[in-house]
Order: C-alpha cells, then sequence, then structure tokens
C-alpha cells in the first residue's frame, strides 16, 4: 500500500483527493495539509511514500518545498497552473496532474506510483539495467549502454551510447550503491564509470572509450587497484 499526505492551500482540492484515495485500493493518505510548512514538519518525523503537492501556495511554493525535502519521496504535482510542468519535470516528480483532474486520470498517476514502488521494493538487483525515475515516468537503462555517469550538485547525467544522456535527480552516492560495484567505480566527486570500458590511466586520468575522466586524489589507490588486479 501506498502511504500518501497531501499539501494545498485549498481545502476543496483537499477534499477530492481524499475522495479519490479512499476509492483506490493503492494508496492510503495518511494526512492532509493547507499548510507547507506544517507539511515538512509531519514528513520530518512520518515518513511516507507519496506527496500530493500543490505549486502555487502562500508562504512556500511546492517546487520549493521539493528541493528543501531530506528523504526521497515520490510526487505528484497537482496544479491549476501548466506552465509549471516543465520545472516539475525537471524534479523528477512522478507525475503532473492539471485541476481539475478525473478520477480515471488519478488512477492513472498512482498506477505509475506503485510501478515505481513495486521496482524499489524489489530485492533482486538485476546485473544487467537499472530503473530511473526522470521524465514522469521509469526509464529502464541497460549497463552496457553507459559511457559514464556525472554528478550535478543534486542531479546525475548518464551519458549513453548512442542515446540522448538522461538527467535525473539523485546523489552520486544514492546512485552508486544501486549499482553493482564489480561493473561500475566512482573516480571522481563528479564522475562514476564502468570498469570494463576504462582502457588507460595516464596523467591522472582514465581513458574511458573516446573520453578523459578524471582521478580525483582521494580515488587513485582504488583505480590503481582495477589496474593491478587486471
Amino acid at each position: 500500500m501506498i502511504k500518501a499526505i497531501a499539501i494545498d492551500d485549498e481545502p476543496l482540492a483537499l477534499d477530492i483527493i481524499d475522495n479519490f484515495c479512499t476509492r483506490s485500493s493503492k494508496v492510503t493518505l495518511e494526512k492532509t495539509f493547507t499548510s507547507p510548512h506544517e507539511g515538512l514538519k509531519y514528513l520530518n518525523k512520518y515518513p511516507v511514500n507519496l506527496i500530493f503537492l500543490d505549486i502555487q501556495m502562500p508562504g512556500i511554493t511546492g517546487l520549493e518545498l521539493v528541493k528543501n525535502l531530506k528523504q526521497d519521496v515520490m510526487i505528484i504535482f497537482t496544479t491549476a497552473f501548466d506552465n509549471y510542468a516543465v520545472e516539475g519535470f525537471n524534479l523528477n516528480a512522478i507525475d503532473y496532474l492539471l485541476k481539475p483532474f478525473s478520477y480515471e486520470r488519478f488512477v492513472q498517476a498512482i498506477d505509475k506510483v506503485a510501478h515505481y514502488q513495486a521496482q524499489l521494493s524489489n530485492p533482486a538487483k538485476s546485473d544487467q539495467h537499472i530503473f530511473i525515475r526522470a521524465d514522469y515516468s521509469l526509464i529502464k537503462v541497460e549497463f552496457e549502454k553507459i559511457k559514464y555517469i556525472e554528478g550535478l550538485d543534486d542531479y546525475i547525467k548518464i551519458h549513453l551510447d548512442n542515446a540522448k544522456p538522461i538527467v535525473a535527480r539523485y546523489t552520486m552516492k544514492f546512485f552508486l550503491e544501486n549499482l553493482p560495484g564489480n561493473l561500475f567505480i566512482r573516480v571522481h566527486r563528479s564522475f562514476i564509470v564502468p570498469i570494463k570500458k576504462i582502457s588507460a590511466y595516464k596523467n591522472k586520468a582514465l581513458k574511458v572509450l573516446d573520453m578523459d575522466i578524471p582521478v580525483g586524489p582521494s580515488y587513485e589507490t582504488v583505480v590503481m587497484d582495477i589496474f593491478n588486479n587486471k
């Protein structure tokens, strides 16, 4: 079951979400808040899987609230304004519901959440692929196609063979923990590379396919261990 809260400064909007959650067998609405600050306080004490979140609210916007979250929580934005869609997309929201939305559209969004939660809760890790939350969906990324992974503050950029890069809201540490340790190695605070695609190490840089990837001082020993064990 998906545990959720809803934050919206309009009580009627919260009533609609409450009603839809009651009708759904996949989600339970733990609490609703008209104050985003109260919602944040609750989240710090009682973690949930999902937040239904309005964007335009007094004091702090829904977009600002997401940026201040300390835990990884799935987000469904609910708003009457479609001009926030791009920024919501950049924050890796699961979905973006434009008010007024129907129960059928609500169900589609919850199905996306359920699918993503099922992938996260599956203890069996594949040695061939990983699912990335980006572009309002789960994207299956084959390890064989990853050229390297670049860290950009709170985001990562996955560079792929013969495909455009994927930008997603993950920290490097979190993402590395979900990659097979025998296939990938972190060589710099801003770079993770596939071990099998490393061809040379010279002048404190790795040759990874056609790229020169810098090696950070604290990662030099780990890199040398790879070459010594080849």
